[in-house]
């Protein structure tokens, strides 16, 4: 009879750590998370978005640089986790045609204005009030980012937190001609 108990004891500790070792996997598991979006390789969709100093910023002026547009929430952990590369990735890049561009979603201004003077706004921040970008991006979490070249075809998409390696990689691609990419 103890053996019994033991065996039971034993398969059911097993059972445990294999539903643990799937439910790891699921959660935390290898994926792919530059998933691709209908938009990439097309034309960026047309916007205009109100800039937090109050100024207005629209894709047809950003057309002949390299666009980083990043769609953000205050209270988005990955969000705070990419920050400083975001920042640091301006700094290396500002003096190049490239143009960042936070967009703040699902958020308030008050909760927006603290997050930028704790993580960095140094580059252009604005706000989608009647969610119209991010509808016509397709955005479905936060952070997203588009990588957009100087056409202002949309060369990539990525989802998750960015990291100075992601940042240059996917910037560098934006910035080559089109043609350069097949060859």
């Amino acid at each position: 009879m103890r053996i019994i108990n033991s065996i039971i004891k034993y398969t059911v500790l097993a059972v445990i750590l294999i539903i643990l070792a799937v439910l790891a996997y699921a959660l935390f598991g290898d994926r792919d998370i530059t998933k691709t979006s209908p938009l990439v390789g097309k034309q960026s969709p047309g916007f205009t978005i109100k800039l937090y100093d109050g100024k207005r910023i629209s894709s047809e002026e950003l057309k002949g640089k390299t666009v980083l547009l990043n769609f953000w929430a205050s209270w988005c952990i990955p969000c705070r986790q990419e920050a400083p590369a975001l920042e640091e990735a301006w700094q290396r890049y500002k003096d190049e045609d490239v143009v960042f561009l936070g967009v703040n979603v699902w958020d308030d201004n008050e909760n927006a204005m603290s997050y930028m003077e704790r993580f960095g706004g140094q580059y252009p921040h604005g706000i989608d009030p009647e969610e119209e970008i991010q509808v016509d991006f397709g955005i479905g979490g936060v952070p997203e980012t588009y990588f957009i070249d100087k056409t202002g075809k949309i060369r990539d998409k990525y989802n998750g937190p960015l990291t100075d390696e992601i940042i240059d990689y996917y910037l560098e691609r934006a910035m080559k001609p089109a043609e350069a990419e097949t060859s």
